[in-house]
């Protein structure tokens, strides 16, 4: 089980929605600033005529995941409605996240190989 990646894309229905990504955002930034302890990595991209955003996160184990979506939820309505959004969990969640997963947004991916697996050991 180990460390998880997620991948979202957002892709904005307007400006307008796209400004509201950008506020919910700034929030959410802050909230995980001061209240996640497992969270690696929460980066966030847009293309260049910002119709489309990426976040990028990772997390150190199911746990820190879990802990992340808590500090988040309330966020997650209005952040969803700012666009059409899809996503992938890239690793191997625990029993308890892996309860929590349903449907298929996000997409599962689970391990195959790793460059890290190789120089870790």
């Amino acid at each position: 089980m180990g460390e998880l990646t997620g991948v979202v894309r957002f892709t904005f229905h307007d400006a307008a929605s796209v400004e509201a990504f950008k506020r919910i955002s700034a929030e959410c930034m802050a909230v995980v600033r001061a209240q996640d302890i497992g969270t690696l990595q929460y980066d966030t991209y847009f293309n260049a005529d910002e119709s489309q955003a990426m976040v990028i996160e990772r997390f150190t184990d199911s746990a820190a995941l879990i802990e992340h979506s808590q500090h988040l939820a309330a966020f997650m309505e209005p952040i969803l409605a700012t666009g059409t959004v899809s996503g992938e969990l890239l690793g191997q969640p625990s029993p308890e996240l892996a309860a929590l997963l349903t449907g298929d947004n996000p997409q599962l991916f689970l391990p195959y190989s790793s460059l890290r697996e190789a120089t870790e050991g």
